[in-house]
């Protein structure tokens, strides 16, 4: 995918784009439902009733079906999803199919590849390797599925053109692009590309037969694993002249674990079962909010999630992980009771997702959303999903803060920092079964003195906290305060107001609710 657009997920974090609304309230929250295979089910008409253009063929990019600025691309300049959406959205309907063997989603397979086919005739017209990758990931998925071997055709096609960017700089692996090749300074290799096609490979070799399939998974998870893996954590990107850059994407982490998963798989070797195990336990050690995977943006990023949890059911079902099958499960409850009254969620599986009449909704996210649902197991409880109550700084909703990691001490990937605009805020959202006043300990250090920030949540008002100085930036200190919530989801936000205090930089590194102290 274009890097320019995953680049906009990194700062589309503000209150608007994740359905918060002024003064750090939230949407009225619907009733808790139960993750049933009725929700499941409804989730997965909902969406296809909004989105899904049955004579097209085809995916509408937004519920509106209007062309919107950040995403004006591709079939009739943004009407209708783009290439590699196309390719998520496809794997979306494959989860309905494979939890359901219905015949409405079985023919949704085969309308999904004919409008693809329909929109993009040659599939070499896309300059990039991992978009196509999605394409022939998926294909073969579908012929295993199906047994329909236009599928297979497909994915070999693909995976055969794509293949061929494959070459020795940086030591190995395909290049992102297909065009630019062998220029880092406006090319990169990169996890997107690489652990897809290792996947992909793999697929294929058990599809086929051809050990030329296994050979070049082979080779490209040895190039994968020994550059882009540290102790579970896969890092982004290789360009320039040798370059890493380390982007911390739900995706990352799975497609890693998927490509080390299906090693396994095919080999047999233990090994690669505890890489893929490793990768996934590091996402949901660092990538999650109070247990649920945090949110990650909008446009391409809000896709990113539905990758991680279909790697993850792989890793339950083709590796026998039965542990993860509770973290899909309170995922899938999440976002299940934050929907909209139209039944489409959001981008945020936290919390309430915008009604449509007031904010559409892309495609991609809300196809996520739908995915997780498929893909986990109802446990037909009505309980809220409250989670561990530990909601680190840096997986928050930001409004104007950075993030860094280079002052030691912190818990989790890192800490806001550099913060010290007027306007400028961090949310959490916290669900909770019971209204209530709780506890909530806010984790941080203030070398630059006292530091003042407005604490705001839907069931009170604004208060002043003041972070007493901790003297400089290593010492980390904790300041607790009472905030009064509603049953459900509530916004708590910490924002910067020079008229109520001391506008001293303060970096914050957690926030922690004791769900029993109310």
């Amino acid at each position: 995918m274009r890097r320019s657009r995953v680049l906009a997920g990194l700062v589309a974090t503000s209150i608007a784009a994740a359905g918060l609304v002024a003064g750090g309230a939230l949407a009225s929250p619907a009733p808790a439902q139960a993750l049933t295979a009725s929700q499941a089910t409804s989730s997965y008409d909902s969406f296809i009733s909004k989105f899904w253009d049955p004579t097209a063929k085809y995916f509408y990019t937004c519920s509106d079906h209007l062309v919107h600025s950040e995403h004006a691309v591709d079939p009739q300049g943004g009407k209708y999803t783009d290439y590699w959406w196309g390719a998520q959205l496809w794997e979306m309907v494959m989860d309905r199919y494979q939890r359901t063997g219905d015949s409405a989603s079985r023919a949704m397979i085969d309308d999904v590849f004919a409008g693809f086919q329909a929109a993009y005739p040659d599939f070499k017209a896309n300059d990039w390797n991992d978009d196509m990758g999605w394409w022939a990931k998926a294909s073969a998925r579908a012929y295993e599925l199906t047994g329909e071997t236009k599928f297979l055709d497909e994915s070999k096609n693909i995976f055969a053109y794509i293949s061929t960017f494959e070459d020795t700089t940086y030591g190995g692996g395909i290049w992102w692009k297909n065009v630019n090749v062998g220029n880092g300074s406006l090319n990169e290799k990169n996890v997107a590309t690489n652990g897809t096609a290792i996947a992909t490979a793999l697929r294929l070799y058990a599809d086929t037969g051809d050990a030329t399939y296994r050979d070049t998974a082979e080779r490209l998870y040895t190039w994968l694993d020994s550059n882009f893996n540290r102790s579970g954590h896969i890092r982004d990107h290789v360009s320039g002249t040798g370059q890493f850059t380390d982007y911390d994407w739900t995706y990352n982490q799975g497609q890693f674990a998927e490509a080390a998963l299906q090693m396994y798989v095919a080999t047999g070797t233990a090994s690669y079962l505890t890489e893929s195990k490793s990768a996934i336990d590091w996402a949901v050690s660092n990538l999650t909010s109070s247990g649920t995977f945090l949110y990650e943006g909008d446009v391409d990023t809000a896709g990113f999630k539905a990758i991680l949890t279909r790697d993850i059911r792989d890793l339950i079902t083709a590796g026998g992980q039965t542990q993860y099958k509770s973290l899909l499960t309170a995922n899938a409850s999440q976002i299940a009771n934050h929907v909209n009254s139209d039944g489409i969620g959001g981008y945020d599986w936290t919390a309430p997702t915008p009604a449509l009449a007031t904010q559409p909704v892309q495609s991609l996210g809300a196809g996520a959303a739908v995915a997780i649902m498929q893909q986990a197991l109802p446990d037909n409880s009505n309980a809220i999903v409250e989670g561990s109550g530990v909601y680190e700084a840096e997986n928050a909703v930001r409004n104007g803060v950075n993030t860094e990691s280079t002052n030691t001490g912190y818990t989790g990937r890192g800490y806001l920092a550099g913060w010290n605009s007027t306007g400028t805020s961090v949310t959490f959202n916290v669900n909770v079964n019971a209204a209530g006043t709780y506890p909530i300990t806010f984790r941080y250090a203030a070398a630059a003195g006292d530091a003042s920030r407005q604490l705001i949540a839907p069931a009170g008002t604004a208060t002043t906290i003041t972070f007493p100085s901790t003297g400089n930036w290593t010492t980390w200190s904790t300041i607790t305060a009472g905030v009064t919530l509603v049953q459900g989801s509530n916004a708590i936000t910490l924002k910067l107001d020079t008229s109520a205090g001391n506008a001293a930089y303060l970096n914050l590194d957690n926030a922690t609710i004791d769900l029993n102290a109310h």
